[in-house]
């Protein structure tokens, strides 16, 4: 039997449950491998002024810097590999520390919507509670009123009829 979410709690949209955004990411990312963005920086500055010179019919420039882009895109891959084995053991690292993260923020949200549910149970019993008063509090207000009504019925163990009779003789 698979586990189903947790239902909506309140603490959903806390957004203390939210490690890193995207821009946040990027400049950690930006920080931890500056070399791939100046790559891409030379690849884009290369192609670009390749196709201005090629507009301007400058046959020799233009095969430099596609040249120059090649380099550009080598020196980006290598970035990208040298980073990639400079910092793999920093990234698992940091997969672990995500992982446990995401852990303890699940833990908190259930510790939370477990908080919650124990207080609407807390407020369910309480009502509980109140009601079973109230019809103690009924039952023996209407055990209080029985005797009198049965006291009154005694007295006038006369029907109607008898009733009408005594009332038009004049009997009380």
């Amino acid at each position: 039997m698979a586990s189903l979410p947790p239902p909506p709690s309140s603490y959903d949209s806390n957004p203390e449950f939210f490690e890193e955004g995207w821009v946040r990411k990027l400049g950690r990312r930006m920080k931890e491998e500056p070399l791939i963005p100046l790559g891409c920086a030379l690849t884009t500055y290369a192609l670009i002024a390749a196709s201005r010179s090629i507009r301007a019919g400058d046959s020799v420039r233009t095969n430099r810097l596609f040249r120059r882009r090649i380099y550009a895109q080598g020196f980006t891959v290598v970035a990208m590999l040298g980073g990639s084995i400079y910092w793999a053991e920093d990234r698992e690292r940091r997969a672990k520390f995500d992982k446990l993260l995401a852990e303890k923020l699940h833990l908190e949200k259930r510790d939370a919507w477990l908080k919650e549910l124990e207080a609407r149970e807390l407020e369910e019993d309480e009502l509980r509670k109140r009601a079973e008063r109230a019809r103690q509090r009924n039952v023996r207000d209407r055990s209080l009123q029985l005797p009198q009504d049965s006291l009154s019925a005694e007295n006038s163990s006369t029907g109607i009829v008898d009733a009408v009779k005594n009332s038009a003789l004049g009997k009380p």
